[in-house]
């Protein structure tokens, strides 16, 4: 195995460069100031967490997980997702707290490539509501996530909801259980619409029941759609997650948000402890999700607590493109003090006092007059203590 070059990285790792990174602090700082609003808690927890415990949990495919041992010959894992950690600490550290618990994470996420292009890290702000398994939960997840988009300056995005009960179910009525079912929802987590149509035709079931799976494709659009999808299923359990959906949209309306919205029958996310009511949301002409989520209550019992649970997470790399205002100049303004040697006190003092009432600051030490360009065309203003002079 060869070594690395010199500047080298891990494949899928990557470097966050100044600028990129007060962008990415100022969209952060105004999510997390919004989602403290609505009542969220911040928290916490390790980057490491053992194998057997969280990393089992999780449901990323294990060979997606960065492990390695402890000196005990433990397995550990980099954490792969937030909400099995969370998990951990509501039937721990806070199991004492009286739920509903709602809690809000801003965390770097570790899973490994295998090729160019897909980051092996990536930060993610995420919010979970613990111990609440109504309807209003659902939507109070998803109106919150629309408002956190609107407080970053986002308006072109959308919004889709579905109920994985209800795929489940349909599916279910016509293959029954098994391999069929994995690979019908690969095709739609993959969005390979052609490659689901041409396996349904393969299948050994009858024309009917292979244009019901057909027509789950067109099961996009607001409630009117749902009258639509009771025709292609039987069982309690889909009318079911049908009726939960029509009252997500009803909560959805109560909170003004119901414009950035659409059902969409069809949503599979790609980690399987989901159990309810599912959403992703896209930005204008990007064709990757900016943020997902849904409702998972069978996870945190896995760690000895009773307790409903749903959540979402926001990609922030990719909610920075969908921005697409990287290279605008920043909020903050910059003050260049330039200044030498026999005045570097005058220029501290200055400075400090500049900073005390809220201005950034940065002093540099001269030795000349030439070549002042370099020190000063980034900044907003600039202060020369050269030669007695102030500009």
């Amino acid at each position: 195995m060869s070594s690395p070059f010199m500047f080298e990285k891990p494949l899928g790792m990557k470097d966050t460069l100044p600028l990129l990174y007060d962008r990415n602090e100022e969209v952060t700082s105004q999510i997390a100031e919004e989602v403290r609003l609505w009542g969220y808690q911040t928290l916490h927890t390790p980057a490491l967490e053992y194998y057997d415990t969280v990393g089992a949990a999780s449901a990323i495919h294990d060979a997606k997980l960065f492990k390695l041992m402890d000196r005990q010959g433990r397995t550990l894992v980099l954490r792969p997702d937030m909400t099995a950690p969370i998990a951990r600490v509501v039937s721990s550290s806070l199991k004492d707290e009286p739920l509903p618990l709602r809690l809000a994470y801003n965390t770097a996420l570790y899973r490994t490539q295998e090729h160019e292009g897909k980051p092996a890290e990536f930060e993610q702000y995420g919010v979970e509501l613990i111990g609440d398994q109504t309807v209003s939960a659902d939507g109070e997840i998803m109106a919150l996530l629309i408002s956190a988009f609107e407080k970053t300056g986002l308006r072109h995005f959308r919004l889709a909801f579905g109920h994985i009960g209800f795929m489940n179910a349909l599916f279910t009525e016509v293959v029954g259980s098994g391999d069929h079912v994995h690979a019908l929802k690969q095709f739609l987590f993959e969005k390979n619409y052609v490659g689901f149509k041409r396996y349904v035709r393969k299948l050994p079931i009858s024309a009917l029941d292979k244009n019901r799976l057909e027509q789950l494709l067109s099961l996009r659009g607001g409630p009117d759609m749902l009258e639509t999808a009771k025709e292609l299923v039987s069982s309690s359990d889909a009318l079911r997650a049908l009726q939960e959906v029509q009252e997500v949209w009803n909560v959805l309306e109560s909170y003004g948000v119901s414009t950035y919205m659409n059902i969409d029958l069809n949503v599979v996310l790609h980690i399987d402890y989901y159990t309810g009511v599912v959403f992703e949301s896209y930005g204008k002409e990007l064709g990757f999700p900016l943020a997902s989520g849904g409702r998972y209550d069978e996870l945190v019992p896995k760690f000895g607590r009773q307790a409903s649970a749903t959540g979402f997470g926001i990609r922030m790399d990719r909610l920075l493109e969908a921005l697409n205002h990287i290279d605008r100049p920043l909020n903050q303004e910059r003050t260049l003090i330039l200044f030498s040697k026999e005045r570097q006190k005058e220029a501290v003092d200055e400075a400090k006092q500049l900073r005390e009432s809220g201005k950034c600051v940065v002093i540099q030490h001269v030795t000349g007059i030439e070549d002042l360009d370099t020190y000063t065309s980034t900044f907003t203003h600039v202060i020369q203590r050269i030669g007695g002079s102030a500009s």
